[in-house]
């Protein structure tokens, strides 16, 4: 947001969580991300043997197109029916929508019902008051023994000043997850990653709060 538009109240900020919020943002014709997939999901997939993937708050699509086109069948999940609209969209053009199915579904509320993936992963969910534990342990539960849980968020930074309280308040460290994983999980990534990202045409040093862990085999 540059510094010259108008800057959310705290009221206004919390319902920027809500689906309503994100129904109106995928609404227009201009993409909002992207496209491309998220550096530290490419980082770890690669290194995995292609299988079933869930992709929680997939948005438009990026990540669930590039692990289709890497062999994954993929899932992507989200609140907003239109954005999983755009996201169908995009992966039918990119040639990969017999690879991927879609699922609307709140992550504060989400529940695997059965449904088991090899990865389950989400990048940059935020929801406020440190609700990220939560869904992390929610998510968890989808994962198929042997199967990896990625977990990318923005860690708190100095770069963030501008947003919020509630939006800083949502932003998480790696280890901040851990009491979320069951026992039969093994914590393979726990750090917070350096990355590049533009903002107001500035380039600003971040990092990812990254977890990657791995459920044991039965």
């Amino acid at each position: 947001m540059s510094r010259h538009e108008h800057e959310p109240t705290e009221a206004e900020a919390a319902e920027m969580f809500e689906p309503p919020s994100w129904e109106e943002r995928y609404s227009g014709e201009q993409k909002v991300w992207s496209g491309n997939p998220n550096p530290q999901l490419v980082a770890e997939a690669s290194a995995l043997t292609p299988g079933t993937a869930l992709d929680v708050g997939c948005g438009e699509g990026g990540d669930v197109i590039w692990l289709a086109q890497q062999r994954w069948r993929v899932t992507g999940a989200d609140f907003s029916a239109n954005g999983l609209a755009r996201a169908a969209r995009h992966a039918d053009e990119a040639g990969v929508a017999d690879r991927t199915d879609w699922w609307q579904v709140d992550a504060r509320t989400f529940a695997a019902d059965g449904r088991s993936y090899d990865l389950v992963t989400t990048h940059f969910l935020h929801p406020p008051d440190g609700g990220m534990v939560d869904v992390t342990r929610r998510l968890s539960q989808a994962v198929a023994p042997g199967g990896h849980l990625l977990v990318v968020g923005h860690a708190p930074s100095g770069v963030f000043t501008h947003l919020t309280t509630s939006h800083r308040n949502a932003m998480f460290l790696a280890e901040d997850l851990l009491p979320a994983l069951p026992d039969d999980f093994e914590a393979l990534v726990v750090e917070q990653r350096p990355r590049t990202m533009v903002r107001d045409g500035m380039t600003v040093d971040v990092h990812d709060a990254t977890l990657l862990a791995r459920r044991a085999l039965r």
